[in-house]
């Protein structure tokens, strides 16, 4: 018996056909609220972890610094903490400009230009490009995430940031603007991915100018953002690629399907296998101290605190998503044990 591709194509139009799907609701608002002071107030004393100071810039960041948003995917809000506070979006930014790409080119093709699996060593590691015979990444690793950025639509670099900034803009429903002090810092520290790009060019594994899309890419990373800005555009994930608060069809449900998958199994670099144990749900973080959730058909969750741990993942982050997860259930593999026939 000839085994089945897990390429192979679904025997009908998924758009034009949509599969059932198994979703769920948030608990009532009043609970949702009282979970999340409760995070906030369980958590916002914890001294683990350090800034990140490999970005001169991000290294100014207070360590007190400590917001939670939550989303649902009917617009409603629900966060306390330093929810006004700007932040640079960093690596949060790859899944969404993944979901970009995968909208502009079909997530197909873009799943055999960048590869989809994790790699299980740290987000800028050059020897993972050169352990994988395909030398693809995944898009929520530096070297894959940037060369989803050159797949942008676009033939210059002015372009295909333009394509980011008003997609990005979409998912968090205002427009987003660049942190220039952080552009700054960060283009003149970036040598490293720079490195990167050129070695993924020399195996044909980018498909811009490896200067252009090191560029394009800093400038995402630099875009200012809000707990709440990255609350909403999770939420945007979960509601089937609609934005909860302006109604306007960001991207397709199919693609929404594929970038939470990678999530589930990236988002949180080496340690992401211990994150879908724990908390259950796509995620991703940044070494700026966001972390962005997803339960699907639920909403959105998002943490701000800069304080990371050894794999550049937010301590106090974690712990409060892992204690929202279990407390609101929104893991993806509870369920309830059914009784009869």
């Amino acid at each position: 018996m000839t085994e089945l591709s897990m390429h192979e194509r679904l025997p009908f139009d998924e758009e034009a056909t949509p599969p059932p799907v198994s979703t769920g609701e948030l608990p009532v608002p009043e609970e949702v609220r009282d979970v999340v002071t409760e995070a906030y107030e369980r958590y916002r004393g914890n001294g683990d972890g350090e800034v990140a100071g490999y970005i001169p810039i991000l290294a100014s960041a207070s360590p007190d610094w400590f917001g939670i948003s939550v989303v649902g995917a009917r617009g409603r809000s629900f966060e306390i903490g330093d929810v006004d506070t700007t932040f640079s979006i960093q690596s949060v930014s790859k899944p969404f400009v993944f979901a970009l790409v995968c909208e502009a080119i079909g997530y197909a093709e873009a799943r055999e230009k960048l590869g989809v699996n994790g790699t299980g060593l740290p987000f800028d590691s050059l020897m993972a490009v050169e352990l994988n015979a395909d030398r693809t990444m995944n898009p929520l690793v530096n070297a894959g995430a940037m060369a989803t950025t050159s797949l942008m639509p676009g033939d210059s670099a002015e372009e295909k940031w333009a394509c980011i900034q008003a997609g990005l803009s979409g998912f968090a429903g205002r427009e987003l603007t660049v942190n220039d002090e952080v552009y700054a810092s960060e283009s003149a520290t970036n040598q490293r991915n720079q490195g990167i790009a050129h070695l993924l060019r020399s195996y044909g594994r980018l498909y811009a100018d490896p200067d252009v899309a090191t560029d394009v890419y800093t400038r995402q990373c630099s875009l200012e953002v809000t707990v709440h800005d990255l609350a909403v555009m999770a939420a945007t994930l979960a509601n089937g690629g609609v934005n909860p608060i302006t109604g306007r069809q960001v991207i397709a449900s199919a693609v929404c399907r594929r970038v939470l998958a990678v999530m589930a199994t990236a988002g949180l670099y080496e340690l992401s296998g211990d994150w879908l144990y724990e908390v259950g749900m796509p995620g991703k973080s940044g070494v700026s101290g966001g972390i962005v959730t997803v339960a699907p058909g639920k909403g959105g969750l998002a943490t701000f605190s800069p304080p990371l741990d050894v794999a550049g993942n937010s301590v106090r982050g974690q712990l409060a998503t892992k204690y929202l997860a279990q407390r609101l259930g929104l893991n993806l593999f509870a369920s309830q044990v059914v009784s009869g026939g």
